[in-house]
């Protein structure tokens, strides 16, 4: 039987000044967002950190390029251990969803139970992930991705090391805010063509740390007329004065043909 120790759903919509989070949320530049310290009881975030995979297990899926680098993902929710699967399972339930309806003020949310893209995330030492805006429509659904929301998962983390996210501005000029990745910290944002985040700067944590979060998506049937644009995938863009490095797999993609770099991509795996 679940006890309360790892379960946070039960009254989470009367544990907070729902109209107070929204005021908050909606008044937050440089774009919609907000940041809740100490989002689980202790108990139960204690297991989930305890419990998530480190950077040796096979679960995990690579990224390696200049945009972002060092990066692990996964999103198989029978590779992820048992307590923070019951905690996905919440986060894509009713309460949850509930929630972040009152606080952003978007009816219709729609949660992802098969955490395309989010899921469990890892940066090792070194690793970075470039300013960008997120895909903005999931073809396979025919929906609008409205949110991010973030929980991280790092103990003791030193800002000296990097790793804060980074909220930019529209022309991606300056960052705005810095949120540090601070174990039991949820940050909620919308996405949208102008929420340039990341965290660009490579690590500079011990090779023994690792960045840790878990990522949850949601999304709407349509979205404000304001908000509308052309389909695309996550869009990078460049921080003043820097280049993106490219890997040889990058460079290789560049000098030949799609179809025979897709089919060199699937031989030799991804950049």
């Amino acid at each position: 039987m679940m006890n309360t120790e790892i379960t946070f759903h039960e009254g989470i919509l009367e544990r907070y000044d729902l109209n107070d989070l929204h005021e908050k949320y909606v008044s937050a530049q440089p774009f919609e967002h907000i940041v809740i310290d100490d989002f689980l009881s202790r108990p139960h975030y204690e297991l989930l950190e305890r419990e998530f995979p480190g950077p040796e297990e096979d679960m995990w899926h690579k990224f390696r390029s200049g945009k972002e680098n060092r990066k692990l993902q996964s999103q198989s929710m029978s590779d992820i251990p048992w307590h923070i699967r019951l905690f996905l399972s919440e986060t894509n339930g009713s309460s949850f969803t509930k929630f972040l309806e009152k606080v952003t003020g978007i009816n219709g949310l729609i949660p992802d139970p098969h955490l395309d893209g989010g899921g469990l995330h890892q940066t090792l030492s070194g690793g970075h992930l470039g300013v960008h805006v997120d895909y903005n429509y999931h073809r396979r659904w025919n929906l609008d991705r409205r949110l991010n929301v973030i929980l991280y998962l790092n103990n003791d983390w030193d800002t000296e090391w990097g790793g804060s996210l980074e909220f930019w501005d529209r022309d991606v000029e300056s960052c705005k805010k810095s949120v540090k990745p601070a174990g039991n910290r949820l940050v909620i944002f919308g996405t949208n063509e102008h929420s340039w985040h990341g965290h660009p700067a490579p690590l500079t944590c011990p090779d023994h740390v690792t960045r840790k979060s878990i990522a949850l998506y949601y999304y709407s049937n349509g979205r404000p007329e304001n908000e509308l644009a052309d389909e695309h995938n996550t869009v990078f863009r460049e921080r003043p004065g820097e280049v993106f490095a490219k890997t040889s797999a990058e460079r290789l993609r560049d000098m030949v043909p799609t179809p025979i770099a897709n089919k060199l991509k699937r031989i030799i795996g991804k950049p």
